[in-house]
């Protein structure tokens, strides 16, 4: 194979990949993986080209006057008859029609699968594949085994894998780099496009109810769900992979569904979403409800139901939140009780202007709310140095005016919105005039 470069079209599917270090191997486990890497045999060329044509789609593409180029060996000729396949007559490749005659480059890489087993461990072994190709030139291939996942019997898993390279613009593997012991990543459950079909299994695997098939999840996290956990092979055995899938690709313990997961193999139930699913059944536990009865764990409508107890669960937790702002703000009311209520019953008029003390938090809330300031909102109830006083005309609030008890001023006195009022001047000579009823309370 003729090695060409690569552009960033070229690069793995799944390669979002971040540079990672050598790893020491730090038990026996992993030392026994590292010797046994060094006596694994190459894969074979024969093995190379079948992943080749099974992974790359081989085009013809055609002008609009009907000429034909194979992106094999460049050869072209003119074809008008030619509808969805054809063979090239130079190379005798049997090519797919594309009728982009303005493409220039054929551009693409896969994965590839070969599964083994050395010194009594199940070997997946992925090679990565590019295929480079300059119309009215011949294809250029590119090959390296990149990931190997070792997993004993007892599903305990080790990587080989080569490091991964910075470019400016991406991350790619650095092919001169060997397959070392790497610290595991998620980027090492690839997703291959061809699994090699004779593999050697571990005879636990070929027990374990296994096919061929991976069902959308990544070889190595399957085969550790199947030989860590029987009931993993349970889910594999009845048909259901979905949540097979869900608990092999996610941090939730198939511990904590287990009972309800047996209902629903015991009752045929289908998940269609077994994110939804497992979400429903943690809001039944949350509530209570028998996760053995069929009745709560299978619904026939599953949407329905975990909707309404969202909404159930929202509510209680309304309550819950609603409960401890009323115990707050009792507690609040107390303390405000304590630290001002020698200044409770101050009311005091010019005939046409009311000036009265807030007595209670209510009082502040609806200060807060009716003038659109943060006298509530920031607690002004909680301030020392502070006594809050309202100021109104004919039933209709004016401004709020905040009185230093040290040095018996007003400190502010906001209107509507902050602004001032019309009668700003005269609240604030009203209050500065009675200062002294707030004063006889403090000698008292």
């Amino acid at each position: 194979m003729t090695i060409c470069p690569l552009s960033k079209s070229a690069l793995p599917p799944n390669s979002s990949i971040r540079t990672i270090k050598i790893m020491q191997p730090r038990n026996s486990f992993e030392q026994q993986i590292e010797e046994a890497g060094r006596t694994l045999r190459p894969i074979s060329a024969r093995q190379i080209r079948w992943a080749f044509d099974r992974c790359f789609v081989r085009y013809g593409r055609r002008t609009t006057k009907g000429v034909i180029t194979c992106t094999e060996c460049g050869h072209a000729w003119r074809d008008k008859t030619a509808r969805k396949h054809c063979i090239c007559p130079s190379c005798h490749t049997r090519l797919t029609i594309d009728d982009n005659h303005l493409r220039r480059i054929y551009d693409t890489a896969n994965y590839a699968l070969f599964m083994t087993v050395h010194n009594g461990m199940q070997v997946l072994r992925f090679v990565y594949l590019a295929y480079y190709v300059r119309i009215g030139e011949r294809a250029k291939y590119i090959h390296f085994e990149v990931v190997q996942r070792w997993i004993a019997p007892d599903g305990r898993c080790a990587t080989r894998a080569r490091l991964i390279t910075n470019r400016p613009f991406y991350k790619t593997w650095d092919y001169t780099t060997s397959l070392e012991l790497r610290p595991h990543k998620p980027l090492y459950n690839i997703h291959p496009r061809c699994v090699y079909p004779r593999p050697q299994l571990l005879p636990e695997l070929r027990r374990s109810g296994y096919n061929g098939q991976f069902h959308h999840i990544s070889p190595p996290e399957m085969f550790c769900a199947l030989l860590r956990d029987s009931r993993a092979e349970t889910l594999l055995k009845t048909g259901q992979v979905t949540l097979l899938k869900h608990f092999a690709e996610n941090t939730r313990t198939l511990d904590d569904y287990w009972p309800s997961v047996r209902i629903v193999l015991r009752n045929e139930y289908a998940i269609a979403d077994t994110e939804m699913w497992c979400d429903y059944i943690d809001l039944l536990r949350f509530f209570g409800k028998d996760l053995r009865n069929a009745r709560y764990v299978c619904p026939a409508d599953l949407r329905t139901e975990h909707d309404r107890y969202v909404v159930k669960k929202r509510k209680y937790e309304q309550a819950l939140a609603e409960e401890e702002r009323l115990r707050r703000e009792l507690e609040c009311e107390n303390e405000y009780r304590e630290a001002k209520g020698q200044f409770f019953g101050i009311d005091f008029t010019d005939g046409k202007i009311h000036v009265r003390v807030l007595e209670s938090i209510e009082q502040f809330r609806q200060e807060g709310e009716a003038m659109h300031h943060c006298v509530f909102t920031n607690e002004y109830y909680r301030r020392d140095d502070s006594l809050i006083l309202s100021a109104t005309m004919d039933g209709k609030r004016l401004e709020t005016v905040e009185v230093s008890l040290s040095r018996l001023k007003v400190a502010q006195s906001r209107g509507v919105c902050n602004e001032d009022s019309p009668y700003h001047k005269q609240i604030i000579k009203l209050v500065q005039h009675n200062i002294h009823l707030i004063e006889n309370r403090l000698t008292a």
